[in-house]
């Protein structure tokens, strides 16, 4: 408060000092607030009798009138004008020239060097009082969380429950840590979060504050880096400083890759700054001053880049996998969403949940924020089931572009395109159920095949890879057989990527090849800027390289091969799919195995027809560990083909 008031106090000199410099560089009238006159008019005035007295200076007069008004003129050099103020008897001053200026004269000299050492002394005094950190830059930007900020509790988390239960260990420290060091046992010092994005790590250390009820300092990597070289460790040092103050305590540090990235990964000096950053970080937490009472907890999704330093025990003695919730994590998930949000009574979680594969948390609070805003916006009472479908399907393939024109050929060759993944994925066996399949442009698609798998997947066999690579092309190959070789188009482009870095993967990395055997190949192209790639050289031979591209060929070749016998084969069935996507526009995987019954599909009369109004869906793109090609359960997209 002291300081503070010390600060005030100087900014309020400073601006009298520059009011009063700004009052002494005015001329004398502008101060006295005398009324400027012509000098024609100063004489009228004198001939009338109306001046009372004068005082000249050189050209300058000033004086007043009769009427006490105070006035300013300028006089020729000619003084003439005297013995008409003798004649009226007007009261006459004379003073020497410069005696006004003299002071002015020295301070416009002096005023310079004096802007100058005030300054100078102005910085020193910010330097001394803040410990060496210049006007505040190595000052720590750590905020200290209080209940103002919401409090959290773990009742607040859901679906990583063995994370929990290692973090509410840590609480437990912090309430009796008698009860641990009774036998020998001592409080963690750090405490590493690892998980995709969105699995709630920040939520997790939030609901540690809500919980600890000790102190909890919140800082983000990115903080610590600024354009100022030393700026970095001073922030570190200041934090402690804080923590050691206010011990125990918990500080908090998102996204630590940042600055805790693997050192000497740089390409030049550019990463000096972030490597005495990170080298004051491992002094602080485990260092010859031993920290005591001070936890650090971070976050991070990239524990692949930090420096191994970092990692070891006495400074991050536990790291906690927070990955994507499970089924049942999903469901509890939702519940917590939930509760502020009026349900109908036919919104089932559990289904939802099982709906929702590879979701994260953030994706399930997404996905009931848009349900009910969906709701809000048909202006309904109650979040409904049919909303959380459309919502699902909006936040994983973006809003639907029915204002998009298409012609009737490429609606019917979208619809071929489609028919053939379906198609392709309906009878090779090894590929996951038939959820959706529609010809609404959506996102960058113009149409969309989804499954859905039965359960999480946590790895994937080769029969079903291949299943898999098959239905990608049967899109292509669809246009193929139905409009010839030379009328297909570029909307098989993402299947193509898609089927290539999945055989690639099957190659390199998998084992899955007879040739290769069972060996991880890398690539030789591989950006240089992350980890220590720079110092590597190419690993592949190119006999060895050659004979990658042979199998990875050899797969593609296949799959393509085996697309095309499924389509030949049932030819009629890829006919009958096709009509029912021109006149429906979007099939479940239900309505498709009726259509190929003879049976047409349900619709209701209302403006939503049974599968969510036209609307498709999507397993999502965030899922946990995936094979390397696939990423997604999309089968086919139907890519627009690029203009001009």
């Amino acid at each position: 408060m002291n300081a503070n008031f010390r600060n005030f106090a100087l900014w309020v000199i400073i601006g009298l000092l520059l009011i009063a410099l700004f009052q002494l560089f005015q001329n004398p009238g502008q101060r006295s607030g005398a009324k400027e006159i012509a000098f024609s008019e100063f004489l009228a005035d004198v001939d009338r009798g109306n001046v009372r007295d004068v005082t000249i200076q050189e050209q300058q007069i000033s004086g007043h009138l009769t009427n006490g008004t105070t006035f300013q003129t300028y006089a020729p050099r000619d003084a003439s004008y005297i013995d008409s103020l003798r004649t009226k008897n007007v009261t006459i001053t004379a003073k020497p020239v410069g005696e006004n200026f003299s002071l002015i004269g020295t301070l416009i000299t002096w005023f310079p060097m004096l802007l100058i050492i005030g300054i100078w002394l102005f910085v020193m005094r910010q330097m001394q009082g803040s410990g060496g950190k210049a006007m505040g830059f190595g000052k720590s930007k750590a905020k200290l969380l209080t209940e103002a900020h919401g409090r959290v509790t773990f009742e607040d988390v859901a679906g990583v429950d063995e994370a929990k239960e290692d973090l509410e260990e840590i609480v437990e420290f912090l309430r009796d840590p008698q009860k641990f060091q009774r036998l020998g046992g001592r409080i963690p010092r750090g405490v590493l979060l690892v998980g995709p994005p969105g699995t709630g790590k920040t939520l997790l250390a939030r609901a540690i504050a809500g919980e600890a009820n000790v102190p909890f300092f919140t800082i983000s990597g990115s903080d610590f880096v600024e354009m100022f070289v030393g700026v970095g460790a001073s922030r570190v040092r200041d934090m402690f400083e804080q923590a050691k103050k206010n011990a125990p305590c918990i500080i908090f540090i998102d996204e630590i890759d940042a600055v805790g990235r693997h050192r000497g990964a740089g390409l030049g000096g550019g990463n000096d700054e972030r490597e005495q950053t990170l080298n004051q970080l491992l002094v602080e937490m485990d260092g010859f001053e031993a920290n005591e009472g001070i936890i650090l907890i971070a976050a991070t999704n990239r524990p692949d880049v930090l420096d191994p330093a970092l990692l070891r025990p006495g400074r991050f003695d536990r790291q906690i996998v927070v990955p994507n919730p499970d089924v049942i994590g999903r469901e509890r998930i939702l519940k917590v969403h939930v509760r502020k949000v009026p349900l109908a009574p036919d919104v089932e979680l559990k289904v939802l949940a099982r709906g929702t594969p590879g979701f994260s948390g953030a994706d399930l609070m997404n996905l009931v924020n848009e349900a009910a805003l969906l709701a809000a916006r048909r202006s309904k009472r109650l979040v409904t089931m049919a909303e959380f479908e459309d919502a699902k399907d909006k936040v994983m393939m973006g809003a639907e572009r029915r204002t998009l024109a298409m012609t009737e050929d490429e609606k019917k060759l979208t619809a071929y395109h489609e028919a053939g993944h379906a198609l392709v994925g309906l009878r090779v066996p090894g590929n996951d159920p038939l959820h959706k399949v529609t010809i609404i442009p959506r996102g960058r698609a113009l149409g969309v095949t989804m499954n859905l798998p039965e359960r999480d997947r946590l790895s994937i066999k080769k029969v079903e890879m291949e299943a898999r690579l098959a239905m990608m092309f049967g899109g292509r190959v669809a246009e193929e057989i139905i409009f010839g070789k030379e009328n297909v188009t570029t909307g098989a482009s993402n299947d193509i990527m898609q089927a290539t870095n999945m055989a690639r993967a099957m190659v390199m990395e998998y084992g899955m090849s007879e040739k290769l055997g069972r060996l991880r190949y890398k690539e030789n192209q591989e950006e240089v800027f992350l980890g220590h790639s720079v110092t590597q050289h190419q690993n592949n031979s190119e006999e060895t390289a050659k004979l990658i591209d042979e199998e990875v060929r050899r797969i593609i070749d296949t799959a393509e091969e085996k697309a095309n016998t499924v389509l030949k084969e049932h030819l009629e069935e890829l006919h009958t799919i096709a009509k029912g996507l021109l006149e429906y526009e979007t099939l479940s995987g239900a309505e498709i195995g009726n259509l190929l019954k003879g049976e047409p599909p349900h619709r209701d009369d209302g403006g939503e027809d049974s599968v969510g109004g036209g609307r498709s869906s999507a397993v999502p793109k965030t899922g946990g560990a995936r094979p390397k090609g696939d990423e997604s359960s999309d089968s086919g997209g139907m890519e627009p083909q690029p203009q001009g």
